[in-house]
């Protein structure tokens, strides 16, 4: 028997997963990752191993995350039969401001973690399910939930509170910031790669179908675009980003929209689709060239450059500027429009270097280091649940 960790990221509709062998130290070493997606609907099963092996087929009656991790078992059990679960990380959106590192979860941490659903009722109820199914299947392993929250929770006073009451503070109401997860690993390759930037002033741009920002000193989180909600920010596939508390009001008051009515509009219904009436998808949207689609790519990059000018303000400089994330990594036309406005803070692309895909796409003369980093949430999942196994 082999000793494995399992990493899984649940979703409303999907169930996310990669499965690491522990190797020399306890290093995890991924042997497969893929998703069960369109839960209750057309579920299918995608996955791929590290040799290159993939699978992709529909599954029957899997509706629930329950049943979508018995379909996982049963591709691991057909695919490796020799392994042994020891731990399961979770990616859990919301750790409040409870949690600023990986836990072992118990029935305390549970029940903690329910009292978040308020601040992320969209995201942590699929999280918590896809705790609940995994110690189902997994009765005595070792789970371990990782948190979205934690990394943000070094920012100063300053770029954690609203202008508010203080009573809301008092009760949880303050900017939380996202992506943590993917933050922690970027900055961790940094390390790897480029110790002298990791220990500079660094602003990491994970744009995909979510999207923030994140200006980072040492490896510490000093400031978030992303506030109380995964609303907040920048505009993404569906979500409006930063919005005036007013419209909201408007909404209610001249519209008469109910709060789940607002919901579905600012979460599912706004951001690039919202303003393109085309797609969520940028790639469809730099495809079809139309006026709107146009407007919406133009609002987009603006947001990114008007929030890189915020967050190098707040970390009193720049050093290097990181995209990652499925646009970050893979749209070098994005990437040229956000530098192309940026020279005048030291940013520099260098357009064939930027084209041809590399890690590092600035100019050799470049003040500001610009790279593209892939992200591996999963990896950090793994590390962490490895270490506290």
């Amino acid at each position: 028997m082999t000793d494995h960790v399992l990493a899984l990221n649940a979703g409303s509709s999907s169930l996310k997963f990669a499965l690491y062998e522990l190797v020399e130290d306890n290093r995890p070493s991924m042997r497969w990752r893929g998703q069960i997606e369109r839960l209750g609907d057309a579920p299918r099963l995608l996955a791929q191993s590290a040799g290159g092996r993939s699978i992709n087929e529909p599954l029957t009656d899997t509706k629930t995350h329950d049943e979508a991790i018995r379909a996982f078992l049963k591709m691991a059990r057909e695919n490796l039969p020799d392994i042994h679960v020891r731990a399961i990380g979770h990616r859990v959106v919301h750790g409040g401001a409870v949690f600023s590192e990986p836990v072992r979860i118990d029935d305390s941490v549970l029940d903690t973690l329910n009292g978040f659903i308020p601040f992320a009722p969209l995201h942590q109820p699929y999280s918590l399910a896809g705790i609940r199914a995994a110690s189902a299947a997994f009765p005595g392993t070792t789970q371990v939930a990782c948190f979205d929250t934690a990394f943000h929770r070094t920012h100063p006073w300053v770029n954690d509170t609203f202008a508010l009451p203080q009573r809301f503070y008092e009760k949880g109401v303050r900017r939380y910031g996202f992506h943590g997860l993917s933050y922690d690993y970027i900055s961790q390759k940094l390390q790897d790669i480029a110790p002298g930037l990791y220990e500079g002033r660094v602003v990491i741009a994970h744009l995909g179908n979510g999207a923030s920002m994140c200006a980072v000193s040492g490896g510490r989180a000093v400031a978030s675009t992303m506030g109380f909600s995964a609303l907040d920010g920048l505009p993404m596939g569906t979500r409006s980003g930063q919005l005036d508390p007013g419209v909201v009001l408007y909404m209610m008051q001249q519209d008469g929209m109910t709060a789940e009515e607002i919901a579905d509009t600012l979460y599912r219904k706004s951001g690039l689709l919202g303003l393109s009436g085309i797609s969520s998808d940028m790639r469809t949207l730099l495809a079809a060239d139309t006026p709107d689609a146009r407007k919406a790519i133009e609002y987009y990059v603006f947001r990114i450059r008007r929030e890189l000018g915020a967050l190098s303000a707040a970390l009193e400089g720049i050093d290097a500027l990181v995209f990652t994330g499925g646009i970050g990594e893979n749209s070098a036309a994005i990437r040229q429009m956000v530098c192309d406005g940026m020279r005048w803070i030291g940013i520099e692309m260098d357009k064939s270097r930027n084209a041809d895909g590399g890690t590092v796409l600035s100019t050799d003369l470049s003040r500001v280091r610009i790279l593209a980093i892939p992200t591996n949430e999963e990896m950090i999942i793994a590390r962490a649940a490895a270490r506290l196994a």
